[in-house]
């Protein structure tokens, strides 16, 4: 309870210019932590809205029946999205005449690959930002630091005799910017990390439906050839 009640007087009774550097370390921290759970969140239910698409998809339901379901629904995301864009554009194409398979497949393709993209793009939001705190906030809690100990120094300037408990206080409240900058870097760039390889592999995820999803439309443009 004492260390306790020291550290928050060392808080208190620091410089401005190291409360400020602070403050931004503590809203760097609640921010971050915002985002990881919200992350957490988006990330897990991509995942489980994956396992029951492709579980759906491939139990040999007929296609033009499950983008009736799906379009119906509304809103998708992750793959049925990437389904509902892929198979819409081919229907579209299919219904007009002279056009080959070919064309059927490179229009189905396209687009799934601007809802590829906008889904990883959904799936990366603020994935910066906390590269941002875990890369910035070491130096802003060192910043204080050495504000903190050049303010300590100083004041030994108009003392005849200078001891380390003089300047003990004033160091003291120093490094606690720096522990805030640490606190708010490290869970940062970890589950920038974690979060980072989660997207990399649900991407993959996605890629490899639509490379499947493609060969299934190309033997279904060939057939309609013949």
């Amino acid at each position: 309870m004492t260390q306790d009640l020291n550290l928050l007087e060392l808080i208190l009774e620091a410089s401005l210019p190291v409360q400020v550097v602070m403050a931004l370390l503590v809203g760097a921290s609640i921010w971050s932590w915002w985002i990881i759970f919200r992350k957490k969140a988006v990330i897990s239910r991509a995942l489980k809205e994956a396992d029951a698409f492709e579980e759906r998809f491939w139990s040999g339901a007929d296609l033009a029946q499950l983008y009736r379901e799906v379009s119906q629904k509304g809103g998708n995301d992750g793959l049925a999205g990437l389904f509902e864009a892929g198979f819409r554009e081919f229907a579209r194409l299919r219904q007009r005449r002279q056009i080959d398979g070919r064309t059927l497949i490179e229009g189905s393709q396209r687009a799934m690959r601007v809802t590829l993209m906008r889904e990883v793009d959904r799936l990366e939001q603020h994935l910066n930002n906390l590269a941002t705190v875990g890369s910035i906030s070491p130096y802003v809690g060192l910043f204080g630091t050495v504000w903190g100990i050049m303010v300590a120094f100083h004041g030994l300037a108009s003392v005849k005799e200078a001891t380390i408990a003089m300047v003990a206080p004033g160091i003291s409240e120093a490094l606690i910017a720096t522990a805030m900058g640490l606190f708010a870097a490290i869970p940062a760039v970890i589950f920038y990390n974690r979060f980072s390889n989660a997207v990399e592999r649900i991407e993959s995820r996605y890629d490899t439906f639509q490379e499947e999803f493609s060969a299934i439309l190309q033997r279904q443009a060939h057939v309609d050839e013949h």
